[in-house]
């Protein structure tokens, strides 16, 4: 059993690495493994601190005991929860969770598909990243810069981690979308400086899977508390379409794999389109799949009993033919 737990990535936590986000005292279900194991992204502390330090404060969102849904902001020590196969099959994923940029969501777009993709074999790693209006220094590009120096670290780390780092995906849920579409259109931008070798190696993701992902920054397909959150509400059309992957595509992005309910209120499905048919204007692999009931922020737990359910298996089946799941 113990041999297990540490396969997960459960195990004691490497020496010196913050802990997860954890609501203080909060009782966890029976049942569900909570990573012990995180990689902290910058080794002397996150670049372009705020002006007034931050505190990191876990929300639980949920009132059913045995189900947490829990969302963290104030993230100052931004850092990856790792999830270990007992099996790996020496593919990655970096899961980038939603949030609207006000937070970043812990268990239902985080967690919750972490273990799915370890069970499967898989090396999940949740991203805890820094929230663009908090006061960093980089501003817009704050999110992006942690995304980035994430895909570094664990191709840096890939032979600790039993992983390949030529086949290191990103996956991303609504806001968190938005920044695996960022990292996949703009992973060459030069968002910080470098701070060790890590930082030599490609930012690019093997494959980018966007799922119901803010995507344009202006009307009226913008979500309004990402794009507040992100570039401001009086911003200029130049920085709307900066921060728009739609906008940002280069001939050579990585394939994509996108998926989103046509019923979605929070954010609109053209969000979608409008990124599928700019990567298809650059000639960029991309399989698309619309379905007409699922609403939005469906992750796994929420498409249950419904057709929308089936998109992880579509997602597997797209990544086996990329050659990420041989």
């Amino acid at each position: 059993m113990a041999a297990s737990l540490l396969s997960l990535g459960l195990g004691p936590m490497a020496r010196g690495q913050t802990p997860p986000p954890a609501v203080p005292g909060g009782p966890l279900p029976p049942g569900l493994p909570q990573p012990a194991e995180t990689i902290d992204l910058w080794p002397n502390g996150a670049p372009g601190q705020p002006a007034r330090a931050l505190i990191e404060t876990v929300q639980e969102r949920s009132t059913d005991r045995l189900v947490t849904d829990r969302a963290v902001f104030g993230i100052s020590r931004p850092r990856m929860a790792v999830f270990r196969p007992d099996r790996p099959n020496g593919a990655a994923v970096l899961i980038t969770p939603g949030g609207g940029y006000r937070w970043v969501v812990v268990d239902k777009e985080g967690y919750e598909m972490g273990r799915w993709l370890a069970a499967r074999g898989f090396t999940a790693f949740v991203l805890f990243y820094r929230l663009p209006g908090e006061g960093w220094a980089s501003g817009p590009d704050v999110s992006l810069s942690d995304a980035q120096r994430a895909m570094r670290l664990i191709r840096h780390r890939a032979r600790d981690l039993a992983i390949d780092p030529e086949r290191v995906s990103a996956m991303g849920f609504s806001a968190g979308g938005h920044l695996c579409a960022d990292l996949a259109t703009r992973f060459a931008a030069n968002t910080y400086a470098p701070v060790d070798a890590a930082d030599a190696l490609s930012a690019k993701p093997h494959s980018a899977a966007p799922i119901y992902p803010v995507i344009s920054m202006s009307a009226p397909d913008a979500h309004p508390g990402s794009r507040e959150l992100l570039v401001g509400k009086s911003a200029s059309t130049a920085l709307e379409a900066a921060h728009s992957p739609q906008r940002n595509v280069p001939k050579d992005a990585p394939p994509f794999f996108l998926l989103h309910a046509e019923d979605d209120d929070a954010v609109p499905v053209n969000n979608t389109l409008l990124l599928r048919a700019a990567l298809k204007a650059q000639g960029i692999r991309v399989e698309t799949h619309l379905f007409e009931y699922g609403g939005h922020g469906f992750g796994l737990r929420k498409a249950i009993g419904k057709p929308v359910e089936v998109w992880p298996e579509l997602w597997r089946a797209w990544a086996r033919t990329t050659g990420l799941a041989l």
